[in-house]
């Protein structure tokens, strides 16, 4: 697809660890997203979506966050983030910090409408199919926030199988949780390394000799844990494999 006149303006949302430790995700999606015929800006206003204040429970912090957010992407057709733990915050957590607050709350009602996780607006919004070869034995992990607050499921795994090349083995158990959860994983390291460990155990058992990802916290988590075991499972963000990116992945198999 191609832009136009008529293509969507489309607030790219890059998020904190993008930012600081993946930018090719980044560049991946401002490049999915150009190529599903949208017109896309970075807006250099934007921050921290504040899910870390959140899960601290400092929303004084979170809703000054929250209220920048709102400022610098409501304008935009769409707010999309290749990431759903913070799309997930900011589409629904936000609604808890503004409940006194009936402006911010109609305000933020208006713009959580246009909010989008990458993976879920490419497939659901865009119908949108990558052309992109990968050549590779892929797994694939769900994050709990897209899951359980996003509904992102189906569509990324769509998306993957439509990458020439690929063959995607299941996990036994896509529903559990990797251990990572933010601030989870630095209060209870020695139970966050568990859950670690056991999802690693699953993906060993498919016999994949790469893992996506929509969530690079999760994936992050996990390459850590798979470079510690001597692993040679490539990690990459779902978005670098769509967009024909995946070159150094994040761990493991390097």
């Amino acid at each position: 697809m191609s832009t136009s006149s008529s293509a969507p303006r489309v607030g790219l949302f890059v998020t904190c660890l993008v930012d600081n430790l993946r930018p090719n995700v980044g560049f991946a999606a401002l490049r999915l997203l150009e190529a599903a015929g949208c017109t896309v800006e970075v807006p250099k206003a934007q921050t921290c979506c504040g899910q870390p204040a959140l899960n601290s429970g400092d929303n004084d912090t979170t809703r000054e966050l929250a209220k920048r957010t709102i400022q610098s992407f409501e304008d935009y057709d769409f707010c999309v983030a290749p990431s759903g733990s913070c799309l997930g915050t900011i589409k629904h957590h936000y609604a808890e910090l503004f409940h006194d607050d009936p402006a911010w709350a109609r305000r933020h009602a208006a713009f959580a409408a246009k909010c989008h996780e990458l993976l879920s607006f490419l497939h659901d919004v865009r119908g949108f199919r990558p052309t992109a070869r990968y050549q590779g034995r892929v797994t694939y992990h769900h994050s709990c926030s897209g899951l359980r607050e996003l509904g992102v499921r189906g569509q990324a795994e769509a998306l993957v199988r439509s990458v020439d090349g690929v063959t995607l083995q299941p996990l036994a158990t896509p529903d559990i949780c990797c251990g990572f959860g933010g601030t989870f994983c630095v209060k209870y390291p020695e139970i966050s390394t568990s859950i670690a460990d056991d999802k690693l155990a699953d993906v060993a058992q498919t016999g994949a000799d790469t893992l996506l990802g929509g969530d690079l916290g999760c994936l992050v988590h996990l390459a850590g844990r798979l470079h510690r075991q001597g692993s040679k499972v490539k990690v990459y963000h779902t978005a670098e494999v769509l967009a024909g990116m995946a070159e150094v992945p994040l761990g493991g198999g390097r």
